[in-house]
């Protein structure tokens, strides 16, 4: 058990100055906590002070190269894998891997087995099925197999639209393939979204318009990312996002700030939109979110309890992660502690277990 006392609590709605209690690898009280009563459990609990922090959920990154991405100009451009320690120090307690460009030296296989081994660290690591490209690679020979058998797999992406680096799918494979992933994640009783990759192509999100006017399509399992290359694609992901799916911000190019201000001003839904590190893409990492969020708050000068859920809480909801990106009783004790004044990472707990501590890193045997 771990008690943390004195911290201004966002979950992420603002709670004030309170106490959270970590049990088992969830949250299981925000508010007054008995110590006389822990303590009467007889198990061996810590309590660890606060003050001057702000208490929030664990990053939920939504999009990342576990093992690496890049090499589209040869191979000395390829970027090396994701590791444990820099998700832990980002705060990131949850994140989605992809493939992206390379499905040639890089493979499924490998993705989930990076996923294992940041899940046996500490991190809650999920994986997209498939890649650019149509038809998708699979594991299992279908993406519903991949859905249904493989606990780790909770979409298929991310697939490329309106890039030359695509397969320039037509309307109706690209329906084939969100149903499927539908089908799939209802079986399974995950997301089975599809996350497409927005090029900087002519056609910006046209097919996916044309896909929800003429197939049945449920909106909120299109997960759109990439969505600030330019103006006009921003503004097609709103109207997007305005029929029910959600529009993710990658990091690779900062700041975010204008990105986000054109968002809310063209009165985007709050809840549809999430922000991703786009980490080992050339430039990003996974500590880009916590520097966003910073920005977006010290610069762009938004309270945090609107842009956090950017961060946490809609990502989860996003990838029907239903214990992740909010700290309330019953979910996931996945927490950071940011330094108030700095918006630093001062601790960090994922499923109860300290991963860092004033800013240091936890021994894995400790």
């Amino acid at each position: 058990m771990t008690l943390l006392r004195h911290g201004a609590v966002y979950a992420p709605e603002p709670l004030g100055v309170r106490s959270v209690l970590l049990v088992g690898g969830q949250v299981a009280r925000i508010g007054l906590v008995d110590e006389a009563a822990v303590r009467a459990l007889g198990l061996p609990y810590e309590v660890i002070d606060v003050a001057g922090g702000l208490v929030i959920p664990g990053f939920v990154d939504p999009h990342e190269h576990f093992i690496g991405a890049g090499g589209e100009k040869g191979f000395r451009t390829r970027m090396p894998e994701v590791s444990f320690e820099q998700l832990a120090r980002a705060g990131v307690t949850t994140a989605v891997g992809c493939l992206g460009t390379d499905g040639v030296t890089r493979s499924l296989e490998a993705l989930v087995g990076k996923a294992r081994q940041l899940t046996e660290e500490g991190i809650t690591a999920l994986v997209y099925t498939g890649g650019f490209h149509i038809p998708p690679r699979t594991l299992t020979g279908t993406i519903e197999g991949d859905l249904v058998l493989i606990d780790l797999v909770v979409g298929v992406g991310e697939l490329a639209i309106s890039d030359v680096r695509s397969s320039q799918p037509h309307l109706d494979e690209l329906a084939r393939v969100v149903a499927s992933a539908t089908v799939g994640g209802r079986i399974s009783g995950k997301a089975g979204v599809t996350h497409f990759h927005a090029g900087p192509g002519r056609g910006r999100l046209s097919l996916l318009h044309a896909l929800l006017d003429t197939h049945e399509v449920d909106p909120s399992c299109l997960y759109i990312t990439h969505a600030n290359r330019t103006p006009e694609l921003m503004d097609d992901a709103i109207a997007l996002a305005h029929r029910g799916a959600y529009v993710d911000l990658d990091t690779v190019d900062p700041p975010l700030g204008p990105w986000v201000r054109q968002y809310r001003e063209r009165g985007g839904p709050p809840a549809r939109l999430t922000m991703s590190s786009d980490a080992h893409t050339p430039g990003a990492h996974p500590g880009r979110l916590r520097e966003e969020l910073a920005a977006l708050v010290r610069d762009e000068h938004l309270p945090l309890e609107e842009v956090l859920p950017y961060f946490t809480a809609n990502p989860a909801s996003a990838l029907r992660l239903g214990r992740k990106g909010r700290l309330a009783p019953g979910m996931d004790a996945d927490v950071v502690v940011l330094d108030e004044r700095t918006l630093e990472v001062a601790h960090v707990f994922a499923r109860g277990r300290a991963l860092v501590r004033e800013g240091r890193l936890v021994s894995r045997e400790g």
